[in-house]
């Protein structure tokens, strides 16, 4: 099987609305929406850190480098979970994979709310990060493969949006509430999602490929309307499920063969962007940092990049088909190194904040989920998302200690 054919095929749309007209775009629209609670999840996971530093580390009896071990568990999970992401999802399906992930959040959660020591409080941390380690793959993976090409890059953006306004939303609410009832609002979307995955179909082409031909042509029916004929569409993916199960079995070391290695360069290189950038480092140590810059409080300016992060990731959702993948990466990428320059100079987070939330919160995922062929997906997603947590460990778990060693200035600057 040629190398062209498999780039062609993996590019192609896998749902293709023959009729727009008679397409049930909103029964796609309300699976992206239970798909991205999990981004919700994810995001308030991510948000918790930095508004709950100061309560944890007094109530608990924690010193620096206890609650650096909290931050930074974070990523630790998730690289547990992203290892096994690829795997899971293809072996017990996309819904059920999210399911299993809302459970160890919501377990996690728990053990964060009745914690007495750091002990509970790591593990509770750990087993929420598990749940998002796979979330994170599962996710975007999902809702390229039941989107229309006409809506995938917006609606697959939508991702970065609700990781916006999850982790906005711990900040704001971080500022007003204790840390254990934080936690609580956290299960809330574990709970919806829960909920929402027992109406939501399932993935066609995941269906496809473990052979339920009648389950196929239900979910796929749910995602195109009852009036819509599926029989070509449906007859398409099972063809092409067919010619993909010729295809070898794949595994991680076959991602850095000749046919694969742009991809995965791409892939990866742009998770190390993402994730060396720095942002995992504001988000977890924001309140720190503006105390550190003068605030008299650390909400005061929280809640100012809060209102530059939801505008700006909505306008990248926005604009995302129609100016293209790279320009905004160029864009987003220029602007977030102007941030961080200025954050060093005179700590200007909301410019950093803004810059990032345009492209390059969102846009590696998307990219991710559409540049690799489809029997690689599993095993590539599985790679870049162990990339993308392993950079955010190293960047959240050092950070606190250059904030002590060296200045807000350097940190940031270099």
């Amino acid at each position: 099987m040629s190398t062209e054919w498999e780039g062609a095929q993996a590019k192609k749309p896998l749902l293709v609305t023959g009729n727009n007209k008679a397409s049930s775009i909103w029964v796609v629209v309300a699976s992206t929406a239970v798909a991205v609670a999990g981004s919700f999840v994810f995001a308030i996971s991510v948000g918790y850190s930095s508004p709950s530093q100061e309560g944890i580390m007094r109530d608990l009896h924690l010193s620096l480098a206890e609650y650096s071990v909290f931050g930074s568990i974070l990523t630790i999970g998730a690289m547990l979970g992203a290892i096994l992401s690829g795997t899971i999802a293809d072996w017990v399906g996309r819904r059920c994979a999210m399911a299993i992930s809302d459970v160890f959040c919501i377990l996690g959660y728990l053990l964060i709310v009745f914690s007495k020591n750091s002990v509970w409080l790591d593990l509770g941390r750990l087993s929420i990060e598990c749940g998002i380690g796979l979330l994170s793959y599962v996710v975007p993976v999902y809702i390229s493969e039941i989107t229309p090409k006409n809506l995938r890059g917006r609606l697959a953006a939508v991702n970065q949006l609700m990781i916006c306004c999850g982790a906005s939303l711990a900040y704001a609410l971080g500022t007003c509430i204790t840390w254990r009832t934080l936690a609580i609002v956290g299960v809330t979307p574990c709970l919806l999602q829960l909920v929402g995955l027992l109406v939501i179909p399932e993935s066609p082409r995941w269906l496809a490929k473990i052979e339920h031909s009648g389950a196929l042509e239900e979910a796929l029916q749910k995602l195109r309307g009852k009036e819509t004929d599926i029989s070509e569409e449906a007859a398409d993916i099972k063809d092409f499920t067919e010619k993909i199960q010729h295809l070898p079995q794949s595994k991680m070391l076959d991602l850095f063969q000749k046919d694969y290695i742009h991809a995965v360069t791409v892939g990866v290189g742009l998770m190390v962007l993402q994730q060396f950038g720095g942002v995992n480092a504001i988000c977890f140590y924001a309140s720190e940092i503006f105390v550190s810059a003068g605030f008299s409080s650390g909400n005061t300016g929280m809640l100012a990049m809060v209102a530059v992060q939801i505008p700006m990731t909505a306008l990248g959702v926005l604009l995302l088909d129609k100016a293209g993948r790279r320009p905004l990466l160029v864009v987003s990428a220029a602007g977030t190194c102007l941030g961080c320059l200025l954050v060093g100079l005179s700590f200007l987070s909301k410019i950093f904040s803004g810059s990032f939330s345009l492209g390059m919160g969102g846009i590696p995922w998307v990219i991710m989920s559409e540049i690799f062929p489809i029997h690689m997906k599993g095993s590539a997603g599985s790679l870049v998302t162990l990339v993308s947590w392993l950079g955010s460990w190293i960047v959240s778990y050092a950070f606190n200690f250059l904030l002590v060693h060296f200045s807000c200035s350097r940190a940031f600057a270099g």
